[in-house]
């Protein structure tokens, strides 16, 4: 199985830089264009199936993908996004007054924290393996894309790597990047791309130091 694992669109919480988590917040003008540039790249792939998370700003990315195809989207509740609990709807500057020692341990821990009415990492890294498990059996030789978000993809980029939860801040995830995944018996899951973003901006921007935020 070839997984494309895809980050979705921007959002308007992405540029405020507000936690997200299970809460819907819509794909911005930007994400929608983001996600259609993808759309555009992909529209003469093999694509056999097309999965999202539930949420609806990678439902709407996974829609755009998969509508040249003409294959409908394929729920998939195991990648949708972390639940932050108490967290979801501050900002980062919010968190950090209320919730300061919590906030320094998502900052140098996270797999330490377990979000108060929410959920921990190992948490979302299990239920997403558990997901593309099931695909490589499901989709066996087959050309598979799945939507999902900045934290699930980095855990999973993670496990892969056999970086365990503590290497989540080494991966870097911004939105609508392509993620290039293969599985096969012999060797498992092999990671052949990382976080390609070359579809939707130019190759300067890749140096400019308006991105230093862009993995949020």
């Amino acid at each position: 199985m070839r997984l494309l694992l895809i980050r979705h669109g921007e959002t308007s919480w992405n540029k405020e830089e507000i936690f997200r988590g299970q809460l819907e917040v819509p794909l911005n003008e930007t994400g929608i264009d983001q996600a259609k540039h993808i759309a555009k790249l992909l529209q003469k792939a093999p694509i056999d199936a097309v999965y999202s998370s539930p949420l609806g700003r990678a439902l709407e990315t996974a829609r755009l993908i998969a509508e040249p195809h003409g294959l409908a989207v394929i729920t998939a509740p195991g990648l949708t996004d972390l639940d932050y609990g108490a967290w979801q709807g501050l900002s980062h500057q919010e968190v950090k007054e209320r919730y300061p020692e919590l906030y320094q341990v998502w900052l140098t821990a996270p797999y330490k924290l377990r979000f108060e009415h929410g959920e921990s990492l190992d948490d979302v890294r299990n239920r997403a393996l558990d997901t593309v498990n099931r695909l490589s059996v499901q989709h066996r030789d087959h050309n598979v894309v799945a939507v999902s978000h900045r934290v699930v993809i980095k855990l999973l980029v993670c496990a892969i790597l056999g970086l365990g939860a503590s290497g989540f801040w080494a991966i870097r995830q911004d939105t609508c990047a392509v993620n290039t995944i293969e599985h096969d018996e012999q060797h498992g899951f092999m990671i052949y791309g990382l976080n390609d973003t070359c579809h939707i901006r130019p190759l300067t921007a890749h140096f400019s130091k308006s991105r230093q935020a862009a993995d949020f």
